[in-house]
């Protein structure tokens, strides 16, 4: 992790502008072409929600902007971020879950699918207040959304990126699936959210170019 040095950053004038904002989140959602992805899964018996996680993760841990925090008055910049998504538990409530990332996808997806089933096991929504290394994602395969909102903190401020994918619809080979993304606008704005669907897009369609 580094700090940034706000009096020589090139952000430093967007930053003081958007961080004063009673809300600088903002959001995006675009359909991501899946079809190569999910037929590479299904053919290798891999769990799909481990890949969409992994995908994301790795997209957006490639720019800068979305490993970088607000803790109170400094920006820092992480080396590696960590997924933390919602898991369905029990009696339709949902339950946190940390993964640590892994470039490895085999070795990401067996500690997925045992920290998965240890909180389905035992639901818990503990969380650790002085950690911001982690991206926020959520999974609403119910429904095609096209647009989507997180609940936030305020106080303290909260600059975590948040991440929320829904159902997959057919239309002829091809199959879209709703990707959300927010963003703090104070470290990101949509160029960087437009870099990262880029990312996202081309892992979905050459799933090979890291199952290999």
């Amino acid at each position: 992790m580094r700090v940034v040095d706000l009096e020589t950053w090139p952000r430093r004038h967007h930053f003081a502008k958007f961080n004063g904002f009673a809300d600088p989140r903002f959001d995006m959602c675009v359909p991501v072409e899946v079809a190569p992805f999910r037929r590479a899964f299904k053919e290798q018996g891999l769990p799909l929600t481990a890949g969409i996680v992994y995908v994301i993760t790795r997209s957006a841990n490639e720019i800068p902007e979305f490993r970088s925090r607000i803790r109170g008055d400094i920006v820092v910049e992480h080396e590696i971020v960590h997924p933390s998504l919602t898991i369905l538990a029990t009696g339709d409530l949902f339950s946190f879950c940390h993964v640590d990332y892994q470039q490895d996808f085999a070795l990401f997806a067996r500690d997925f699918v045992a920290q998965a089933g240890a909180v389905k096991a035992e639901p818990t929504l503990a969380e650790q207040p002085w950690r911001d290394d982690e991206f926020f994602m959520s999974a609403l395969p119910w429904v095609a959304f096209t647009a989507f909102h997180h609940p936030m903190p305020t106080i303290p401020a909260d600059s975590i990126p948040r991440f929320a994918w829904g159902r997959v619809t057919a239309h002829g080979d091809e199959m879209a699936m709703p990707l959300e993304v927010q963003g703090h606008h104070a470290l990101m704005d949509g160029l960087h959210l437009a870099r990262f669907y880029e990312k996202a897009q081309a892992y979905f369609l050459q799933p090979e170019s890291f199952l290999a």
